[in-house]
């Protein structure tokens, strides 16, 4: 599906993780941007041999209609969209497209969401949380768990925001995986190893469970086999979107 192009400025650049930034960007007609939690916008870089596109998640804290885009980049060596985000300065403009994507929330009433991200795959959930406590007020009969699995701890993408949020909602749990890094005293959400050890604890059930999958590639492929071939959940109640690092 096309979209109408758009300018967008750059309004704020904050570096939230080695390698990563938070790029806020504000719409140069004014527009209001409307967009369903989960979905993407496409970047438009002109270089001399074409017109590369990149995607990336929709970051904003909240889904309301906005003039302003939010969403996290990591840095890619010798990757030509990372060096433009990397070395814009405030006032610099950039083409887009959006929003586009289907890793959203339908309208189902699951006993359960499991939410599983490695890097930048994070970013659509954090969209999502307004809409989910939304939906908890007018229908309190979930809950939903969150996964999330980096190498170290300061590779842990808006920690305080998820924290905060598990701390005032007892239906909802964040838990951190990680991958390259032995804790000595972990915090009440913090593991070592793989994000796939989280699904011998959690428990999952086709019957009640719907997980939705984002980041790289080899994850969400590991977890979507292993919920597939161990816990026999039908593909329709997986809900992949990958994160591919391109130059």
């Amino acid at each position: 599906m096309t979209r109408k192009e758009f300018i967008l400025i750059l309004e704020g650049s904050e570096e939230i993780a080695p390698s990563v930034k938070h790029l806020t960007f504000r719409r140069e007609d004014g527009e209001a941007f409307s967009f369903v939690p989960g979905q993407f916008i496409t970047l438009h870089i002109s270089t001399p041999e074409k017109v590369l596109r990149r995607s990336y998640s929709i970051a904003n804290s909240t889904h309301e209609p906005s003039d302003t885009i939010e969403f996290a980049a990591s840095y890619v060596p010798e990757g030509t969209a990372s060096d433009l985000l990397f070395s814009m300065r405030l006032g610099d403009k950039v083409t887009a497209t959006g929003p586009f994507g289907r890793l959203t929330l339908r309208d189902e009433q699951p006993g359960r969401y499991i939410f599983v991200a490695t890097g930048t795959g994070i970013t659509p959930y954090r969209t999502m949380l307004s809409e989910l406590a939304y939906r908890f007020k007018h229908h309190p009969c979930f809950k939903v768990v969150i996964l999330f699995g980096v190498r170290k701890p300061e590779d842990l993408l808006y920690r305080e925001e998820f924290t905060a949020f598990a701390e005032k909602n007892a239906w909802f749990e964040f838990r951190a995986y990680y991958s390259r890094a032995q804790l000595e005293s972990p915090l009440p959400y913090e593991y070592e190893g793989y994000v796939l050890k989280a699904f011998s604890e959690i428990e999952p059930n086709p019957k009640q469970d719907i997980v939705y999958l984002c980041g790289n590639p080899n994850m969400v492929d590991q977890v979507f086999f292993l919920l597939a071939n161990s816990y026999n959940f039908p593909s329709d109640i997986i809900r992949r979107e990958k994160y591919i690092s391109s130059n």
